[in-house]
């Protein structure tokens, strides 16, 4: 039996308020094209209800359903009646399982590590930067590493990813 976590509740609310407008009708899963490959393993409407009801157990420590298959596509968002920013809520879930020590992908750790050493989470290769230039894009500049390391050493960021063996 899922307990409802008050506390928890209180605070995905109180940090999104647009959860509050959710009614449930489950137009964000039949417009997701991850709920509709994954068999039941991600399901946006099941997440917005887990959250409306505060089963943190559920979505924290079981992560059920799993909230790190978004792909923050955007569809949930775009065809969502009540405006509800799903995409931002499951953000929020994402960053309470990492602040809680939590399992989360591998995945996500190997994009931190790229974001850590090269100030940007997909490096650009030469190859492109070679496309972006025949396709007559801008050149994408990036943050001065610095100031990124910088901004990660104040949040502790390294150690609350835990790499490196951090703790």
């Amino acid at each position: 039996m899922q307990m409802v976590d008050f506390e928890f509740r209180n605070e995905i609310f109180k940090e999104d308020f647009s959860l509050n407008y959710c009614y449930q009708c489950g137009t964000c899963s039949s417009s997701c094209p991850v709920a509709f490959i994954t068999s039941g393993d991600y399901n946006p409407r099941k997440i917005i209800e887990e959250s409306l009801l505060g089963f943190k157990d559920l979505l924290i420590k079981d992560q059920k359903p799993n909230v790190w298959l978004c792909c923050t596509c955007q569809m949930c968002v775009e065809e969502c009646p009540q405006n509800v920013i799903l995409t931002d809520i499951f953000e929020k879930i994402k960053n309470k399982i990492v602040q809680l020590g939590e399992p989360y992908p591998e995945a996500f750790k190997v994009q931190a590590k790229a974001v850590i050493e090269n100030a940007l989470a997909i490096s650009l290769t030469p190859s492109i930067t070679r496309r972006r230039e025949q396709l007559g894009l801008p050149n994408i500049e990036s943050a001065d590493i610095n100031e990124i390391k910088k901004l990660l050493g104040a949040t502790d960021f390294e150690k609350k990813i835990k790499l490196n063996g951090g703790k």
